[in-house]
């Protein structure tokens, strides 16, 4: 299955620790199913695994991609999810999130995975502030057969910085990828401190 490459490789992107991880080499779901027929017990493993992804599931017959992100939402206790669509590729470098300085916050995203199993999806994001480096991360996603239902995965909490110095508007340079360097989606968007919502 093709996907595309994130062949130019961005220093400040990358997470160091990949260095030193060798994925194993890429292979098909009836690959995967075909391996090790003798044994019951692991075969019981990878159909409780793989579920209904032992046939093929196809949830988006036009995009070729393993990984279909839909949706991202910036989540604060005791406030309204602000989400954003992440299928309009138009609105989404204008996305805008804004909080108060100190909350703590995490991203919501939901996506679907088809055709083919993806290993070690991770979400990194770099962000920048009037174009100065501010931080890196990268977190593991996980791996997943394909199936039709959305899957939801929400990352740690994190606390906006304070502090008048702290306010203003960053640069999220995000992105998904697996263990094969499959770039599935890759955006920008803008995340705004304040003093108050």
């Amino acid at each position: 299955m093709a996907h595309d490459r994130d062949d130019e490789v961005e220093v400040d992107h990358e997470n160091p620790a990949d260095a030193l991880y060798k994925p194993p080499a890429q292979k098909s779901m009836m690959e995967i199913l075909a391996c090790d027929e003798g044994d019951e017990s692991l075969q019981r493993y990878k159909e409780k695994l793989l579920g209904s992804a032992i046939d093929s599931v196809i949830v988006d017959p036009s995009d070729p991609k393993t990984v279909l992100l839909r949706e991202l939402s910036l989540v604060v206790e005791g406030r309204p999810d602000v989400v954003q669509d992440l299928t309009d590729s138009k609105r989404l470098e204008e996305t805008n999130f804004k909080i108060k300085e100190g909350v703590q916050y995490r991203l919501r995203f939901k996506f679907y995975v088809q055709r083919e199993m993806v290993t070690g999806l991770r979400y990194s994001h770099r962000v920048t502030k009037m174009g100065v480096p501010v931080i890196n991360e990268h977190l593991m996603v996980g791996s997943y057969g394909p199936k039709h239902e959305l899957i939801v995965y929400i990352t740690p909490p994190e606390e906006a910085p304070s502090g008048m110095l702290a306010r203003g508007k960053y640069k999220v340079h995000s992105k998904f990828t697996d263990d094969y360097k499959n770039v599935f989606a890759k955006w920008q968007w803008t995340l705004e401190i304040a003093k108050d919502w």
